[in-house]
C-alpha cells in the first residue's frame, strides 16, 4: 500500500512504525497527540513548511526498504 498525503498521520504510524524517524526528521514531533489522529500528511506537511511530495518519497521508500527485507 502507498502512503499518500490524504492519510492520518496516526494511521501511518500504527500500520508503519518504521516510518516514526522520517515524520521525526521533518519536525512531526507529536506523532501519539490528538492533532496526529485527525491530520493529514498533507495537513501536517503545510504546518511545518516542507515539501509534500519529498516527505511522500521518503515515507514510501522507507516502508518499501521494509518490505523488501520481507
Amino acid at each position: 500500500m502507498e502512503i499518500t498525503a490524504w492519510m492520518k498521520i496516526e494511521e501511518v504510524v500504527r500500520r508503519y512504525p518504521e516510518t516514526i524517524p522520517v515524520f521525526s526528521r521533518y519536525g512531526f514531533v507529536c506523532l501519539d497527540c490528538g492533532a496526529a489522529e485527525f491530520d493529514s500528511i498533507e495537513r501536517g506537511v503545510i504546518v511545518h513548511g516542507f515539501d509534500l511530495d519529498q516527505v511522500l518519497r521518503d515515507l514510501n521508500a522507507t516502508v518499501a526498504q521494509r518490505d523488501l527485507r520481507d
